[in-house]
């Protein structure tokens, strides 16, 4: 992976002012250097610049970017921050075509590919990418981001410059652009909050590449296209049939994911989900004479405070060692205290540019840091709740019928803190249903289904939409950030349309949630495992963890300044601060309860410090 960014502006000659623009490239790039601290490059002419850092994992001596390559006198140049799978595919018609490659490294394929097959080429790929490519002949920049929203690219139109970065923080590092956080910056993060619209970059008017589009920008201005989505078809295999395409599309995607010219490990939770990628790389490497590094993660205290709950029924370590017995793995237990966890707030908004899921991140920030110290790229096991329907919202009859984001079901708790009025001024509960209609708007069904199929339809469509994407920006920003690749093989876009076709009753076999996923993998787990019920990310149930939250939260709302005043109910959260956490409701997905409350308000705070304040 690496961090890319750039701008094009058609009004102006970049040249005549060199020197000036080229440092421009450089402070962005500099922004966003944690993606990348191999190499770096910049690529000046006209009206174009590009800027890239560089996380050496292919052809590690040739792959350098920008990339420039030249057919019939005109030049063609790419930045890419990603990994495509099918490139043995791609290459060998390209040869046959008179493309001679001078390395082996997929951001080649990627530009070869463009030039022989035009925009539209990106439907060929299989992979997760953010990725600019500037067209002298067509005088066009085109913007390209993979089906699931997996890698981030964002973009700014603004004075006659598209901005674009991997991150908010590179467009900011642009001298013509700084940020704003004006009152719908303030509903997403108030109202939906650590979710984010669909193409939103949350400040004001900046922008991300929606997944599976592509944006195409002329000097008549900017076109964004959707080359994919998810689409309704019957599905006609039997149950057999679906468990043994599963097995091989999972099975192939894991596979697929292992290419890497330094070594890959995985995160090992003990869940079926990281345990299937766990089995099938373990035995990969096996087969090539290596051993496999796993991690897991946990928090110090939980051996004493641990408390079960609905959505967290036990610990993972148990599970982990079980795999273990099975797949003797060089695994790493990683353990985080309370001290760290609070003191990453802040570091997790540096990293996001956002408010985020709070001490969920700031954990995983600290635990991917740990793993860079070994590795360079990992393999997770995300979205597989997602697309097999793991989450209590599939099944749950309350969850169902709720008829607003299942993962954020209780208004009343998401504002509990806020002053009545900026409920009521900044309109958040029409605001919040404003999104969930029009996406409902967007599902699609196919002919004759039953009930129970159209409902798994929306609400899978839904997650993928809303908060695989909220998890998919979690894993990048916390690994990024310490220069570590995460991958994600449930994300394979064939996977997504195989399953999302599948009905409900085998999704959901003798009211088993994920059975499919189970049955097609069986052989490869044991039965503990294999039987387990879903369990979410871990996170600490230390009480001190909550007086340390408590201390810096009223910290805040002592002091005049803090800008989140402006928004929250200073007397309410004084006792909310004081009274005892319930941890059992959560108010964003399965673990954002109340220390995740006063912890997403301390991030709240500092994010609006570091940008200003609001705006109106």
């Amino acid at each position: 992976m690496c961090g890319i960014a750039g701008f094009c502006n058609y009004t102006v000659d970049l040249m005549n002012s060199r020197q000036y623009w080229q440092k421009s490239l450089v402070d962005m790039r500099l922004a966003i250097a944690h993606r990348g601290p191999d190499s770096s490059g910049e690529y000046l002419r006209q009206h174009i610049g590009l800027s890239h850092a560089r996380l050496s994992i292919r052809d590690l001596m040739l792959g350098s970017q920008p990339m420039i390559r030249s057919r019939f006198n005109q030049e063609y140049a790419i930045v890419y921050n990603g990994e495509i799978y099918n490139t043995d595919e791609l290459i060998s018609p390209l040869k046959q075509a008179g493309y001679q490659f001078e390395t082996t490294s997929d951001t080649e394929v990627i530009l070869y590919a463009y030039m022989e097959y035009g925009a539209d080429f990106v439907e060929k790929l299989n992979g997760i990418f953010a990725f600019a490519i500037w067209d002298e002949k067509a005088n066009t920049l085109f913007l390209y981001r993979d089906r699931l929203g997996v890698k981030p690219l964002f973009y700014t139109v603004q004075n006659g410059f598209l901005v674009f970065g991997s991150e908010q923080k590179a467009l900011f590092s642009h001298p013509e652009i700084t940020p704003v956080i004006d009152k719908n910056s303030m509903c997403e993060v108030l109202a939906l909050g650590p979710a984010r619209k669909p193409g939103s970059g949350v400040f004001r008017n900046v922008h991300e590449i929606k997944p599976g589009h592509y944006a195409a920008f002329t000097s008549d201005g900017l076109k964004e296209i959707q080359y994919w989505d998810l689409s309704a078809k019957d599905h006609t295999d039997s149950y057999e049939q679906t468990v043994e395409t599963v097995s091989f599309l999972v099975r192939d995607a894991i596979e697929r994911q292992m290419i890497s010219d330094v070594p890959v490990c995985s995160f090992l939770s003990g869940g079926i989900d990281s345990s299937i990628v766990t089995a099938v790389a373990y035995q990969f490497m096996k087969e090539n004479g290596t051993n496999l590094n796993t991690f897991s993660f946990d928090f110090k205290g939980n051996d004493d405070f641990f408390q079960s709950n609905a959505f967290q029924p036990e610990r993972d370590v148990t599970f982990v060692k079980e795999m273990l017995k099975h797949y003797p793995t060089n695994h790493h237990f990683l353990e985080c205290d309370e001290e760290h966890l609070a003191a990453l707030l802040p570091q997790a908004v540096d990293a996001k540019d956002l408010p985020g899921m709070a001490d969920i991140d700031s954990s995983l920030l600290y635990f991917c840091s740990l793993v860079a110290k070994n590795n360079k790229v990992s393999l997770t096991g995300e979205c597989a709740d997602e697309i097999f329907c793991g989450y209590p919202w599939f099944y749950r009859e309350d969850l169902l019928t709720a008829n607003t984001f299942p993962w954020s079901l209780d208004f009343q708790a998401r504002t509990s803190l806020l002053r009545p009025e900026v409920t009521k001024n900044l309109h958040l509960s029409d605001f919040i249903q404003e999104q969930y209609q029009n996406t409902l708007a967007a599902v699609p069904y196919a002919s004759g289904e039953k009930e129970a199929d159209i409902k798994c339809r929306e609400i899978t469509y839904l997650n993928i939409k809303w908060f695989m994407q909220t998890l998919l920006d979690r894993m990048d920003r916390t690994s990024m950030y310490s220069g570590l690749e995460s991958r994600v093989p449930f994300a394979d876009h064939r996977i997504v349309e195989y399953v999302f076709n599948v009905p409900w009753e085998m999704k959901y076999k003798n009211n088993v949630a994920k059975s499919l996923l189970r049955d097609a993998c069986h052989d490869l787990l044991p039965d503990s495992i294999l039987n387990r019920k879903k369990s979410p990310y871990p996170k600490t149930y230390n009480p001190n963890y909550e007086r340390v939250l408590a201390h810096d939260f009223l910290a805040i709302l002592e002091n005049p300044h803090s800008p989140i005043l402006e928004f929250i109910d200073k007397e309410k959260s004084i006792a909310f601060a004081s009274a005892p956490a319930e941890y059992g409701k959560p108010w964003f997905g399965q673990l954002m309860a109340a220390p995740q409350m006063m912890a997403y308000m301390i991030q709240t705070n500092y994010w609006l410090e570091k940008h200003g304040g609001y705006q109106l």
